[in-house]
This record gives C-alpha cells, structure tokens and sequence, in this order.
C-alpha cells in the first residue's frame, strides 16, 4: 500500500530527542552571538584571576555579562565593552614616528551611537590631561596620562567634544572585593533588568600603557572584550585594590571624587546580575565631560 508511513513510539522517541538536541544548540549559538556582542570586562571564556584572594571568573569582553567559568563566591566578570568587537585585522598600537593612532570601525557589535571617528594625528604633548566628569553627585576629576595613552586619551577627549557621554549613566557596580564601577555605555539602562553594556561608538583601538599595569585604587581604566583591540568608549573607576591582568588601558588617575564612588559603593546594587556585579542603586549620572590640557 502507498502513502505516508507511520512512526512507531521509538521513532517518536528519537524526533523528539532530535529536536530537543537541536533546539540546545540553537540556543547554545544564540547565546555564544551573545556573548560576542557583549564587552569591560567580558568574554565566552572565563579568564581565572585573585580578586582580593578570592578566585573569579573574568569575563574580558566590554559588556557586562557574558558567560564565565563557575568559580569561587562571589565570582565576577571583569569590566567589559560589550559593544567593543574588535574588526579581524585589530586596530594597530600608537605609532610615535608619525604620531598616529589606528581607529578602527567595529566587526560587529551591540547599539552604537555614532559620532564619528577621532582624528589619527595625536601630541603627546602636554604629559597631562585633566578630565571632569560633572556628575549628578558632584565633580570626579580624573588626571590622564597622554603621554603613555595618547589614542586613548585622544579618543576620549574626541567622545567628549561630541557629548557622546552626556546624559549615560554608569551601568555596572562591583562591590568591595570586586571595587569598580563601569560607564562609558550612553544607551545603558542601568535600571537592575539588564546590565549588557551594549552600547559604543562604533570603532575600537589597541590598548596601552600595560606595561607593569595595576589597577589599584583611583585608576581609571577602559573596558575590552576578550580580544586584543577592543578598547571602545567604556570605562571603569577603581575605588579599591582590583587584582586584574594587566590587559585594560589605564589611562588615569581619580584626584577628586572617590568619596562619590564610596558613596555609590555603600548603597549596593539593585539585584546582582549572577556575576557578583549589578547595577547600581545609587544612580551616577554623567551630565557632561570636559577635557582640558596641563602643563
């Protein structure tokens, strides 16, 4: 007789494991795009390292909450640019004989405010910079090294003449073993649901200034994903020792307003978000940054 067979309860058996196989690994893809798309610290492998003497998994990619390998409480992912791929060539490091930096528009990535690219030509010169942020809580002053993170500071300094910053609020909050505080992403929400920090300029560059790089209290440091040259527009304040790998640029020092990252720090996060950081119950606002030169 023709027409269509009819499955026995063991063939049955075996669509049904089938399609629960294969809805595991569409989700398993889904997940690991992601992750991709996430970045300070934050990546699909966790990287180990001692925070404060106890192990956490760090996620290096520039958003904040991409997969991490389970490890000790609390665990936490380090400061990510979600938004930050980096494009397959890499943007190149700063190249002091012609005095240019490499920008580089990024692979893929999560929601970009476009503004447009930095200018390649940098000075080294003056030494320092000083950065404002003007915040809803009062000024932090950040004191930035353009010698040894003259593209970083450029790009800075270029984010800010464009008000790119103003109106973000700093999206992701540490705690006293994992001391830091992320902004930098002008789409986050910071509202305890989701804390991604998916959002960037839509270019990346390489990092600098790690030789012998700490992250200790007062540093100022900028956000990648797992991938070298990934640096985008995030960046965290350090308000305690974080025993990180000297792989995010630190490109200046906190020389006014640690008392409000203490402040921000003393009233917790809405929920933690399952990696030992959250966002923030006490809102920290960035109205507007300047950049100024210092002789």
């Amino acid at each position: 007789m023709g027409g269509k067979a009819v499955a026995t309860g063991k063939d049955r058996q075996k669509q049904l494991a089938r399609e629960h196989y294969e809805r595991q690994m569409q989700r398993r893809i889904e997940r690991e795009q992601k992750a991709k798309r996430t970045a300070i610290i934050g990546s699909t492998v966790g990287v180990v390292v001692v925070v404060g003497g106890i192990v956490a998994a760090v996620a290096l990619l520039g958003g904040g909450d991409s997969t991490t390998e389970a490890s000790a409480s609390p665990s936490a992912s380090a400061p990510q640019d979600t938004a930050s791929a980096a494009a397959s060539t890499g943007p190149k490091p700063y190249n002091a004989a012609t005095g240019t930096c490499d920008y580089v528009k990024e692979a893929a990535g999560g929601q970009v405010k476009d503004v447009g690219m930095p200018p390649a030509k940098v000075k080294t010169e003056p030494a320092k910079k000083t950065m404002t942020l003007d915040t809803n809580l009062g000024d932090i002053v950040v004191e930035l090294d353009n010698a040894k993170a003259p593209c970083t500071t450029n790009s800075l300094a270029f984010l800010a003449g464009k008000k790119f910053y103003d109106g973000s609020k700093c999206h992701r909050l540490g705690s006293d073993k994992f001391p830091m505080l992320q902004c930098g992403d002008p789409t986050a929400k910071a509202d305890g649901k989701s804390q991604d920090g998916a959002g960037g300029p839509g270019y990346v560059m390489a990092e600098e200034n790690l030789q012998g790089a700490t992250y200790k209290r007062g540093t100022v440091a900028m956000a990648k994903t797992s991938a070298p040259g990934s640096t985008g527009s995030q960046f965290f304040l350090v308000y305690g020792d974080l025993g990180l790998t000297p792989d995010y640029t630190p490109v200046g020092t906190i020389t006014k307003g640690l008392d409000i990252l203490d402040k921000v720090n003393k009233a917790g996060v809405i929920a933690d978000m399952g990696d030992g950081t959250g966002a923030p119950k006490q809102t920290l606002e960035i109205k507007d940054v300047t950049i100024a030169g210092k002789s």
